[in-house]
């Protein structure tokens, strides 16, 4: 069987501190598969800026001058991790045979690459990398994630349990990944719909080397609403069963209130008044947030903005270098003649 050429596609924003380790770490494991002969040495790394502030573009830029294998992609503006990662995806397919997405801060263990592809090899179009434990995680950040599977499982959701975005896929894979064109799209609910062929791999995630976490509590938040909101309707009807439950409750309370008038058993407060009262009000005013939320992605969906704009393109566009080495070359040919 011919060695596949793999793309590792990298997304950052920010990621100046541990870029450099990144890049050699990725560049010894890409060595150590051609050397295994499970990849080709066309294979390549593939980094994604995603508007960042720091020096990560130019950190990039100047890799892909030093070695060849290193290559890159700028996004005109912040488009979100999702985004850039889907850049990625898309960008490399055409000349590539398998693509791994991997964050930048190496969390994930890099190592595992090797059996992504050695599945790849066996057939599998799609590889899930699961975590062992999430031991690296806080306290807060392990149970909230957990309880976010939970919920999204119970929601019909088939997400893989302890899956990120660590994931190998085969053209093809990403060939029908780019066929689903809403804005608002969830991959990590999207992927498994595929249907490929597919497996997992475990691993053990790390500490993070160096820089700052690029998923406080507030994206994680809105990650997990849009993650529910795209890929699932339950809330909409659970607000109908909570509408159809206080219907109900009124109903009976009412038919009380009246047995106790009737009976000169009632007593004039206006605690029980005050309480109904907050407490429906709030969950209107949940229902109506929660509405305009599906709303507000119906909207997103019927403008067909792109999902990102890609500034310059080092991956499916010669180096400058390139052309100053040709300008040389001829510049050198006219001199000898």
């Amino acid at each position: 069987m011919t060695e596949p050429v793999l793309t590792i596609v990298i997304p950052c924003y920010n990621e100046e501190e541990v870029l450099p380790k990144t890049i050699r770490q990725l560049r010894e494991l890409r060595e150590q598969l051609i050397a295994e002969r499970l990849i080709s040495n066309k294979s390549t790394l593939l980094f994604i800026d995603d508007g960042s502030r720091d020096a990560t573009w130019t950190m990039i830029y100047k890799a892909s001058l030093r070695y060849s294998e290193v290559k890159g992609v700028k996004l005109a503006r912040n488009a979100g991790h999702q985004n850039a990662l889907l850049a990625g995806l898309f960008s490399a397919k055409t000349r590539s045979d398998c693509i791994v997405s991997i964050d930048a801060d190496l969390q994930d263990d890099v190592s595992v690459i090797r059996e992504f592809v050695k599945k790849f090899h066996e057939g599998y179009e799609i590889v899930y990398g699961v975590r062992n434990k999430r031991d690296a995680d806080t306290f807060f950040k392990r149970h909230t994630a957990q309880g976010f599977y939970k919920l999204m499982k119970a929601m019909g959701a088939q997400l893989v349990y302890n899956h990120a975005d660590y994931r190998l896929m085969s053209r093809r894979a990403v060939e029908e990944l780019e066929r689903f064109e809403e804005a608002n799209l969830f991959l990590r609910g999207i992927v498994p719909l595929l249907g490929f062929r597919s497996t997992t791999v475990s691993y053990d995630r790390k500490e993070r080397l160096a820089g700052e976490t690029k998923y406080p509590l507030k994206k994680m938040i809105a990650f997990a609403l849009d993650g529910i909101t795209s890929f699932s309707i339950t809330p909409i009807r659970l607000i109908s069963l909570v509408g159809f439950v206080s219907f109900f409750i009124s109903i009976f309370f009412g038919a009380y209130f009246l047995f106790l008038k009737f009976t000169g058993h009632t007593q004039t407060g206006w605690t029980s008044l005050i309480t109904s009262i907050w407490l429906l009000g709030g969950l209107q005013l949940i229902a109506f947030g929660l509405i305009g939320e599906y709303i507000g992605k119906i909207y997103k969906e019927t403008k067909r903005r792109p999902r990102y704009i890609i500034d310059l393109d080092l991956f499916n566009l010669p180096m400058p270098g390139s052309f100053f080495g040709e300008e040389v070359k001829m510049t050198d040919q006219k001199k000898r003649v």
